[in-house]
């Protein structure tokens, strides 16, 4: 399902372009991951796992970039409303590498007797497999592109900065999606892969006026965003985390982990 490196790098970078602001606004929901409370928004259950990058707050080597997400989230904060976005806490990004299960099929699936133990059995295998093509001792390079809008959540896309840095993520990708005892789990591959950091997610439904001021205000935030230099993104590991809503994601030192 996942595309070749220049397919794309061509598909991410017209996310970030103006026109495409203008058409995915027409087409956002709000999320179900966070309920009104209290005339703000808390999370909603949403328990899950995730193959991702260490959450920014565990993630030194990425704490430039992490700095500069923070800024330009601090300008979508004071130009956005609390009706057209809940955002996510700042300590919560990471970049998303493999989703693997989430909300009613991770209930079903946590039914079936050591269905954790077997997940972690499963993926631990999987990053033997695909160890050789992806632990390199350096890290597999991207770069964040721009904002990007998402059905219900909005986020920073990444680009490859070359095509090994991306071969290496489809080698990790393969061996966990093509891995016929976790398909056997409940876990397939639902989407393209598009690499993004989520900053916010989307409150209630949008009037016309309110999606065009939308569009236009992320246009201009995301030019101010462009003249920023330095917005280089080092993968340096790949770790199992568990998640009960959208705010926070943990791990046990014992779960499986692929060094870069």
């Amino acid at each position: 399902m996942d595309e070749s490196y220049q397919v794309y790098i061509n598909r991410v970078a017209r996310m970030t372009l103006p026109e495409a602001y203008r058409s995915q606004v027409q087409h956002i929901q709000a999320s179900p991951k966070f309920q009104r409370h209290n005339g703000g928004y808390r999370a909603a259950a949403f328990p899950g796992y995730s193959v991702i990058t260490p959450p920014s707050v565990e993630d030194g080597d990425n704490a430039t970039c992490y700095q500069q997400l923070h800024e330009l989230y601090q300008v979508l904060s004071d130009r956005l409303s609390i009706d057209q976005w809940v955002p996510l806490p700042p300590d919560s990004f990471h970049m998303t590498l493999a989703d693997l299960i989430w909300d009613s099929a991770y209930r079903h699936a946590d039914e079936q007797p050591d269905f954790q133990d077997k997940l972690q059995i499963c993926l631990k295998a999987s990053f033997e497999q695909c160890r050789p093509q992806v632990e390199k001792g350096y890290p597999a390079h991207w770069q964040v592109l721009g904002l990007i809008v998402m059905p219900r959540a909005l986020g920073v896309c990444l680009a490859p900065k070359d095509e090994e840095s991306y071969n290496r993520i489809l080698h990790l990708r393969r061996a966990i999606y093509q891995n016929p005892t976790l398909i056997g789990l409940g876990i397939d591959q639902q989407y393209h892969f598009t690499a993004h950091i989520t900053l916010g997610y989307f409150g209630e439904a949008m009037a016309e006026t309110e999606r065009n001021s939308l569009s236009t205000a992320l246009t201009e935030i995301n030019d101010q965003w462009l003249a920023v230099d330095s917005k280089g993104f080092a993968i340096h590991h790949a770790e199992l985390r568990k998640f009960d809503d959208m705010t926070r994601y943990y791990r046990e030192p014992t779960w499986a982990v692929l060094d870069f």
